[in-house]
């Protein structure tokens, strides 16, 4: 069980480590079997506790929390659930769908409005491209600024990276793992 709520990232370190040792402490000092049973069960129950806290304190299932190694990747993940959508439901069916970065900028300004840099706009592109080989990151033709661009035909949408998103956890280590 404590490893279970280590695992899961409620508790951490020295509270854990505290409370498992406090336990240990108490079952080996019992002498009755019944008694070291009993105790078992209560300390299992207090986890089970803190678990049940623990899952009523996260957000509602009502949207995708995405918790990712950077940023960087985070508006990747962004990019590619837009293309996604937008590519689905665009009415005028044209070949190629277009995201350019002035527009990943606009999709990654927040509630405040406030811009992203264009550097990491331009690395949240690049990475897009990187988890989804069917998008196409260059320059867009006949552009004097050199504005960067993703593309995509609309018969490989059919061949998307889906997004395991509950087993991306932000700092621990592990990677984005997406099936296509």
């Amino acid at each position: 069980m404590a490893e279970a709520v280590r695992d899961a990232g409620i508790l951490r370190g020295r509270e854990l480590a505290r409370l498992t040792e406090d336990h240990a402490r108490a079952i080996k000092t019992e002498q009755s079997p019944t008694s070291k049973l009993l105790l078992l069960n209560a300390y299992c129950k207090q986890l089970l506790t803190k678990i049940r806290e623990a899952l009523k304190s996260r957000p509602a299932e009502g949207g995708k929390v995405v918790q990712v190694c950077s940023k960087i990747m985070a508006r990747a993940i962004q990019i590619v659930d837009y293309i996604k959508t937008y590519g689905a439901d665009d009415p005028r069916g044209k070949r190629d769908i277009a995201l350019d970065s002035q527009q990943a900028r606009l999709l990654f300004s927040g509630a405040g409005g406030e811009p992203v840099s264009r550097r990491d706009t331009i690395r949240a592109m690049e990475r897009a491209e990187a988890l989804w080989p069917a998008l196409k990151y260059g320059h867009r033709p006949n552009d004097g600024r050199q504005t960067m661009r993703l593309t995509i035909d609309r018969k490989d949408l059919s061949i998307s990276p889906e997004f395991e998103y509950r087993s991306m956890w932000q700092r621990s280590g592990r990677d984005v793992s997406l099936s296509i």
